[in-house]
């Protein structure tokens, strides 16, 4: 086994991790709020407050250096899936750390004061939104991984950009957050 199997094996485990592990996260809170269970979005989405720091900011973090390795010793930077991987980590970084991060944070500190509100709800559900497009991006940055388009390769490319618009649908559309009633 040579180094570039090892560092490319790390990347794609870190990778593996810490997009998995977050997906698995949107869908428990998906699938939560189509039962009409509160609780179980909001324990999804104080899971992924709770992790957030712990373990996917370092699992993308090991991510971005394993691929950074192999790009600086043995693939190069100027490949466009290359770009693209480096373009989608970006954005994503900034998703966590701008909106997932901090609304969840205030969720969790609206929860503590005035319980589940209908303010409250509207962060998780901003949350969820903003997972919709993350993951498209995160989807993308996968194809781009595998099937390692060039500027040729224009139904790959359309197909990608077709994924984002529909990530974009996702996080602008509406919510079906179920607030609690009054009575």
């Amino acid at each position: 086994m040579d180094w570039y199997s090892i560092v490319k094996f790390m990347h794609i485990g870190s990778a593996t991790l810490w997009v998995g592990g977050g997906f698995a996260l949107m869908l428990l809170a998906v699938r939560a709020d189509r039962a009409g269970n509160i609780e179980g979005v909001l324990q999804a989405m104080r899971a992924t407050g709770e992790l957030g720091n712990r373990f996917f900011a370092p699992m993308s973090m090991l991510t971005l250096l394993f691929g950074l390795i192999m790009c600086g010793f043995w693939v190069g930077f100027s490949d466009l899936w290359v770009l693209i991987g480096l373009a989608g980590y970006t954005m994503t970084f900034c998703i966590g750390m701008f909106i997932f991060k901090p609304t969840a944070d205030r969720m969790a500190g609206m929860i503590a004061k005035d319980g589940v509100t209908p303010a409250a709800l509207a962060q998780g559900q901003r949350i969820l939104r903003a997972a919709h497009f993350d993951y498209s991006v995160m989807l993308v940055i996968i194809a781009a991984m595998v099937l390692k388009p060039t500027v040729h390769d224009i139904v790959i490319l359309a197909g990608m950009a077709l994924v984002l618009a529909t990530g974009v649908a996702l996080a602008v559309g509406k919510g079906r957050w179920m607030v609690p009633s009054a009575a």
